[in-house]
């Protein structure tokens, strides 16, 4: 069976996030004393007393705010409770029973699910505090400090009491895919597309994703993982602590994603910000698409993709490996093609040559083409070896070290990819000193 899915909801700023952390024991969620910053679903596995679950942080709900933000982020709180199996609703102490509270209670209660009712910030436990929670018509009031950890046991006791008992299944190993790019790229117009709903807030407020998201789902059978991040600003460009933090959780989500889909509004063109987020990307090692989004708004002639490539070619020439789609995720413009070419990407990532042929294939290109000298001396290649994949990484093993020119170096690289097919991803070669005595 599925693991149980539990909603966190409430109104703003009563301490979901800080649960949310607390529970996972990550720092997923921003934590701020400020209004609005979780405004996304934020998902992510935990585990109590040998019962695993998945829990969702959920922005805070304003019902009545006529606010396009507010009013997206109570759309997003809406589906974490409709997917949910279970709904903890946290109150804050401090601010004792509003009417948002109210609300959003007899909002609940049409769902028909199991909720769990939380009072968080009660530092000092006091009894007499809670009774007012009980006008909610939810059930017991559970006193807890998210702070301090007080009360989180009988609480999250409470909470696995609605579980079925039954084991999680283990989930088969999925891929992630990491969507990334400047603000207001498209990129979480990109993930509902490929989605297929809208998991993320879609706005033309540049800055509205500040989370990196993960959501599950499943393409032609295989389970993946689609990870849609804040936009990546210059740094000089992020004033707000907020923004910061996001900014570092996207390059979080570029580390741990299996392939990366870098989004290039073409509209502007590809920019210098756009060129050192996939400068980022190549560091990391990590196979790539560049998604050209807004293809529909551009004017074209009969040579505009040309410019375009040439552009990329020119931008792109310290990772001239790169594959490219021109897509529009507003109209779906060949938006299906987008994860064919990213899982493409992936498995030559993961390609192995062996040995013998590895080393038949440097033996022909030395041939052809002579090592450099230095000082009266030749550089001699004894052997490559394949070392590792993801990216594929190859150690050639040398007289010496020093005598290998760097552009002699990139002509062995450029040897590997004509053989062989490493489009969409970087790949390794590194030099290792070998005596001939130890051959």
């Amino acid at each position: 069976m599925r693991k149980p899915i539990v909603a966190v909801v409430g109104r703003p700023n009563v301490g979901k996030s800080t649960f949310f952390n607390k529970i996972t024991g990550k720092k997923i969620s921003i934590v701020k004393d400020k209004p609005g910053v979780t405004r996304d679903r934020i998902y992510c596995d935990a585990e109590w007393c040998g019962k695993a679950f998945t829990l969702i942080d959920t922005g805070g709900i304003e019902l009545k705010s006529q606010d396009e933000m507010w009013m997206h982020i109570k759309k997003q709180a809406e589906i974490a409770v409709e997917t949910s199996d279970v709904i903890l609703f946290m109150c804050d102490v401090k601010g004792g029973v509003t009417a948002s509270d109210i609300e959003v209670a007899a909002m609940l209660r049409r769902s028909n699910k199991p909720i769990v009712l939380a009072v968080n910030k009660l530092d000092n436990y006091d009894e007499s505090l809670l009774y007012d929670y009980y006008e909610l018509g939810i059930g017991n009031p559970i006193g807890i400090s998210c702070e301090q950890g007080k009360g989180l046991g009988d609480l999250l006791d409470e909470i696995c009491s609605h579980f079925d008992e039954v084991s999680a299944e283990e989930e088969d190993e999925t891929i992630k895919i990491a969507i990334v790019g400047k603000p207001n790229a498209g990129k979480s117009s990109l993930t509902n597309k490929l989605l297929g709903f809208d998991r993320t807030i879609v706005s033309g407020i540049a800055g509205t994703t500040r989370d990196a998201i993960d959501t599950p789902f499943t393409y032609n059978g295989q389970n993946f993982t689609i990870i849609d991040t804040a936009g990546i600003r210059k740094k000089k460009s992020v004033y707000e602590d907020v923004e910061y933090y996001s900014v570092v959780r996207a390059f979080g989500a570029i580390r741990r994603a299996d392939v990366c889909l870098v989004v290039v509004d073409c509209t502007e063109g590809l920019t210098e910000q756009d060129v050192k987020i996939l400068g980022y990307v190549h560091e990391q090692g990590k196979p790539s698409v560049v998604v050209m989004n807004k293809w529909d708004l551009v004017e074209k002639d009969t040579f505009t993709i040309e410019k375009f490539r040439e552009k990329l070619n020119a931008d792109l020439a310290f990772m001239d490996y790169y594959k490219s789609i021109f897509v529009s995720a507003k109209t779906g413009l060949r938006a299906e093609k987008i994860l064919n070419i990213a899982l493409e990407c992936l498995e030559n990532s993961k390609r192995r040559i062996s040995t013998g042929t590895l080393n038949d294939l440097i033996g022909d290109a030395v041939r052809t083409t002579d090592p450099p000298t230095k000082h009266g001396r030749r550089l001699k290649i004894y052997y490559t070896v394949q070392d590792g994949v993801a990216p594929p990484t190859f150690v050639m093993f040398v007289n010496n070290q020093e005598l290998m020119h760097f552009s002699y170096k990139r002509f062995l690289e450029n040897t590997i990819r004509n053989a062989f097919d490493f489009s969409g991803t970087p790949i390794r070669l590194f030099i290792r000193e070998k005596t001939e005595e130890e051959q």
